[in-house]
This record gives structure tokens, sequence and C-alpha cells, in this order.
């Protein structure tokens, strides 16, 4: 199994004026998020209508993905199905960030940047697109099979997807946080992966981040209490080896010590009086 390179990246791709831009664009950093981590009604409704944005352009980039694909290709396909639809491409200038997507093949854990390099048969690849639209952020992403891929590699992101699972249904009010991760920690060991602890899933709305971190293993530490109203992303990463993790020179791609495999899949939540609602769905 060869390991993964850096590629040539393609220029920025251009976003009508006429799209709303978050206030980072254009900024070395976001500002810091003052406001509350409990969202009113009409913050919610923008969020369910740039959550739907998301996962439909998730689902028009999944179309795409096949061997000899690159993962620039994604990139424009999920640009453009984002602008067409009014949505600025949140990824795209955060923090100097060049792309409109995060494409991360095999070992790259997140945050991988696209290029020119090709997909390959038996690859994974994790698609991670957000969508600004209505003054919100909607935040999504899923790890896919490109053609015929091992059964170790397609257990491991079929199992990812039900960490996720798991830990949604984990989400209600008057628990902490730090349930998510030990709904996932706990499954994950049933199998022998790892947790990956140095990316978490984090508050979302009127801010990218906006400082609620959602640990994916069980930190103690992470003792806020989930109360309705609240929106946040869940997004598990677990490795077929090591969680320790180097980054590439660009300041984004990290990928596992070992080169070990690793699938990861994240969806937007609304706390409800008994649940969440999943905002991400198409």
């Amino acid at each position: 199994m060869s390991v993964l390179t850096a590629g040539r990246l393609s220029p920025e791709r251009a976003v009508p004026g006429s799209i709303e831009r978050p206030e980072y664009v254009g900024q070395i950093a976001p500002l810091p998020y003052r406001g509350s981590h409990v969202r009113d009604a009409a913050t919610i409704e923008a969020m369910r209508v740039a959550g739907r944005i998301a996962a439909q352009a998730l689902d028009a980039v999944e179309a795409a993905i096949a061997p000899g694909v690159t993962t620039d290709e994604l990139d424009r396909v999920g640009h453009e199905f984002l602008v067409a639809n009014r949505a600025y491409p949140s990824t795209l200038g955060y923090r100097g960030y060049p792309k409109s997507l995060c494409s991360s093949v095999n070992e790259v854990i997140c945050h991988g940047i696209p290029d020119d390099r090709p997909l390959e048969d038996g690859d994974i690849v994790n698609i991670d697109i957000t969508a600004f639209i209505g003054g919100v952020h909607g935040d999504t992403n899923k790890t896919y099979l490109v053609g015929d891929v091992g059964q170790e590699s397609r257990l491991l992101v079929e199992r990812t997807e039900e960490a996720l699972t798991r830990a949604i249904k984990a989400v209600k009010p008057g628990r902490q946080v730090n349930v998510i991760g030990r709904v996932i920690e706990t499954y994950a060991a049933r199998f022998g992966y790892g947790v990956v602890r140095d990316f978490t899933g984090h508050g979302v709305g009127p801010a990218f981040h906006d400082g609620l971190v959602i640990p994916h293993y069980d930190d103690p530490a992470a003792d806020t209490v989930i109360v309705p109203g609240m929106t946040f992303t869940i997004e598990p990463m677990l490795t077929l080896g090591t969680t320790e993790w180097d980054m590439w020179d660009d300041g984004w791609t990290a990928t596992t010590q070992d080169r070990s495999r690793t699938a990861q899949f994240e969806h937007t939540l609304l706390v409800t009086n008994d649940g969440a609602e999943i905002l991400t769905r198409a």
C-alpha cells in the first residue's frame, strides 16, 4: 500500500460577490465567538437550510467519486454545487485554507487539501464540506469507498459510521457531552480501533467553530451539560492503528504516524427536548 504524498493545487476557485461571506474570509483568523451555544428559532431555521445544502453538496460529490478522478475535481463539484445554491464554501479562506472542501485519503485523518492526485482503486476518501448561508454554517462529512476496497477498510468505514449513529442516539438534554465520547470509545474498543483525540466535534452555527468542544473519547473534563437548542457536530475519527499523527508542511493535512487507514463521519445536530435532530440530511 503506497504512502500518500502531496500533489499540485489548482488556483483558488471564485465565489460570486453577491454571495455572503463569513466574517473570517480575508482575515488571518475568525473573530472570537461571544454568543450563546443555544440558538434561537430563527437561527435554527437558517441552520436547517445550511445543513440541507451541505448534505446535498456531499451527495453531488459522492456521485463523482471513482478511480481516476482527482480530489481537485471533487472540490470543483462541491464548490459549484454550493455556489449554485447561493451558499459560500465555509472552508475556503478559513485560516488560509485554500479549497472548498477537505478530501482526506487513506491515512489522512482530516483536513486533506484537494489536489491533482487521482483516486486509486481500493482507496477510501473522506469528504468534509460545509455550507455558509443565511449567516450560519452546516457542516458534514462521510468516508467513501473507491472501487474495490479490502474488507479491513470496508469494515472500518462501516463501523465508524455506526459509531456516529450510536453517539447521536446518546445525545439527551441533561447529560454531559462526555457521554458522546464514552459511547464512541466503548464501541471502537470492541474492534481494537484507535479513537483520535486531538481533533474533535465542535459547536457550529453563526460561527464555524464556536468554542464548544465535543471529544470523541471519554473525557471527564467535558462536563458541559447538553440542553435543547444547542447545535454542534459529532465527527468521530477511528483508525486501524495509532492515533498519533504527523502534520504535512501545508499546516493542514494530518496523517496517522504509522500510515494506518482512518475513517470519519460527521453530522451537525440540533439538541431537542428528547434527543437530537440531524440537520445535515438532504
